[in-house]
């Protein structure tokens, strides 16, 4: 009898450390949530620079939308730009391409000139041939350096997140055709 009694008791205080632990794990969200180690994060820095044409016989930047008051707005308030912009090593358009910008930005600003960027940086060269990385920001393009979020990737940067910081090399007020130097900072995992 009392060994029952002992079987007994053992089995409802299992039954109770059992129930306390799946009350545990509903307090705890770390607990029931399934957590991977994936590995060493990775920084990858790159300096590359973004060719925005939006004049010529071969733009790479043609506005798609408007709102009726755009064309009011000293901020261009509604306008919205479709892109295919060339990534190279230097400033000059002729220097070696390693990549595109493709997306689109549109003026959100309704005092201030500010760009919300929606683009994919895909690359074409080297060892990120086939990677990308996505930026989702406001771009205060007529301050002389800002700094842009990373929101994902592909490839080398699945993952990814980080900043990018852009600075105009090169802005004709007449065409609005820019150059834009960028130097990104992003964290990964292998």
């Amino acid at each position: 009898m009392a060994r029952e009694y002992l079987l007994i008791t053992i089995f409802i205080l299992l039954v109770a450390a059992d129930s306390w632990s799946i009350l545990a794990q509903r307090n705890d969200p770390i607990a029931w949530a399934k957590r991977v180690e994936t590995g060493t994060e990775v920084i990858t820095t790159l300096e590359f620079y973004f060719h925005d044409i939006l004049s010529g016989q071969n733009p790479t930047a043609i506005r798609i939308a408007q709102a009726p008051q755009t064309d009011n707005s000293s901020t261009f308030f509604g306008m919205l730009t479709m892109i295919d912009d060339p990534l190279t090593i230097g400033p000059d358009p002729t220097s070696k391409v390693v990549g595109r910008a493709r997306g689109m930005y549109g003026s959100a600003g309704k005092t201030d000139f500010g760009l919300i960027m929606v683009l994919n940086y895909g690359f074409t060269d080297g060892i990120y041939d086939g990677s990308s990385f996505s930026l989702l920001s406001i771009n205060r393009a007529m301050e002389s350096v800002r700094e842009m979020s990373i929101v994902g990737g592909t490839g080398l940067f699945r993952l990814a997140r980080g900043y990018a910081i852009a600075q105009t090399y090169k802005f004709d007020a007449m065409t609005g055709d820019a150059v834009v130097g960028y130097n990104v900072t992003i964290a990964t995992y292998i």
